[in-house]
């Protein structure tokens, strides 16, 4: 089942993400298109390399397509969250992390990719674990793996990217 939270978005991330949707659902689809005719065009569809490699790059930009409607579809743009100390999508985030000292940003990687700070999906079992946290909290999570994972947190402000 597809993830229908919310994600958080600088305008800035919004605006690249809008124009890749764009450009993949406008110019994109007619190239995609265009090579795939003409690679038909060459004969035989069984043993037609650049066919079956076009139709493949098809697939993963219809994935895309997908993927980033989805994602701005659901998309929180704009404002930074208030300078509250609550963990919440938007916030940098400094912690201890199974005996670690990690910075980094809670939100949505794909709106981050420019970014020189790792970010972490507030769905993942970390980000989730510290929503609604503040700086001197600790709690712990189950990571993917099974391990036990605890995570202090020590600051928490919003992110001025």
């Amino acid at each position: 089942m597809a993830e229908t939270s919310t994600t958080w978005l600088t305008e800035d991330a919004y605006n690249r993400l809008k124009a890749e949707l764009d450009h993949l659902t406008g110019p994109g689809r007619s190239e995609i298109a265009q090579r795939i005719e003409e690679a038909r065009s060459e004969g035989d569809l069984k043993e037609n390399g650049g066919y079956h490699a076009a139709r493949e790059e098809q697939g993963k930009q219809e994935a895309r397509i997908v993927q980033l409607t989805q994602l701005l579809r659901n998309a929180h743009v704009g404002q930074t969250p208030p300078d509250d100390g609550i963990v919440e999508p938007g916030m940098v985030v400094t912690a201890v992390v199974a005996g670690e000292q990690e910075k980094f940003l809670l939100g949505s990687r794909e709106g981050a990719r420019e970014l020189d700070i790792d970010v972490f999906s507030e769905n993942s079992p970390m980000g989730a674990s510290i929503l609604g946290k503040k700086a001197g909290d600790s709690v712990t999570y189950t990571a993917p793996n099974g391990a036990t994972i605890s995570v202090e947190i020590k600051d928490v402000k919003p992110f001025q990217g």
